[in-house]
């Protein structure tokens, strides 16, 4: 919770003696340089829209101020360049894209600026721990998890983001009738989505069909294209 001690970059924190402590995460840092649209995005929105990574670890932090307002949250993992934040606008929240690729969050705060939209804030901070120490327990109003990496070879699996570990930490933060929706291109990685949230008590749901909402992003298009099964599921807090 705010004012933990452990630091919010991603994939670090620390031992008792305060050495790194190496963890396993479920994502990859890649660069990339901004091209000139993207820094022209950064420069005019960043400063309103990104919230910086060692902002959310300082004693205190709240989203309600950050965002100018108190209102239920809905938080996207993964929100790539902002296809889905763009397109789903959800005035009555206040809504956190979290991505750790740094030029799509500047695409993120184009297309958000280009549709109008000023409740959606970006962070590019490890999103089990954003989720474990800056979100109360039932401040969640919905969760968006589309195409998360699949981490699709044997060895790699114990990277993949849906774990039972995880699946109980959100359905802790999720409200009432709370719901989390995802999406896989992946048969494999579906399969386990609903073996483990299937376990989790307080979750109720399964596959769905595809949320008509979800607009048709670059990952849909690329598991379409390479014959995989997209597969949508909706689990809503007991």
């Amino acid at each position: 919770m705010p004012g933990s001690v452990d630091p919010a970059r991603p994939g670090v924190r620390l031992t008792e003696d305060g050495r790194p402590l190496r963890e396993v995460v479920s994502y990859t840092r890649r660069g990339g340089r901004f091209s000139p649209a993207q820094e022209r995005a950064w420069a005019e929105y960043a400063e309103a829209w990104v919230v910086p990574e060692d902002e959310v670890s300082r004693p205190g932090f709240d989203w309600a101020s950050r965002f100018g307002r108190a209102a239920p949250l809905l938080v996207e993992i993964g929100s790539g360049v902002g296809e889905t934040l763009a397109a789903v606008p959800r005035p009555e929240l206040n809504v956190l894209g979290i991505e750790v690729w740094k030029p799509g969050v500047a695409d993120t705060l184009r297309r958000l600026a280009k549709a109008g939209i000023d409740n959606v804030r970006m962070c590019s901070v490890d999103a089990v721990w954003l989720l474990e120490h800056t979100v109360a327990p039932g401040a969640l109003a919905e969760l968006w998890t589309f195409f998360p990496d699949p981490w699709h070879k044997a060895r790699h699996h114990k990277r993949r983001l849906i774990s039972p570990a995880f699946a109980a930490l959100v359905a802790n933060r999720l409200a009432p009738g709370g719901v989390w929706r995802l999406a896989t291109d992946w048969a494999d990685y579906a399969e386990q989505m609903v073996e483990v949230l299937d376990a989790e008590a307080a979750l109720h749901g399964g596959v769905v069909e595809r949320w008509g909402e979800r607009p048709l992003t670059k990952f849909e298009r690329r598991g379409e294209a390479a014959g995989r099964t997209i597969t949508d599921l909706a689990y809503a807090r007991a």
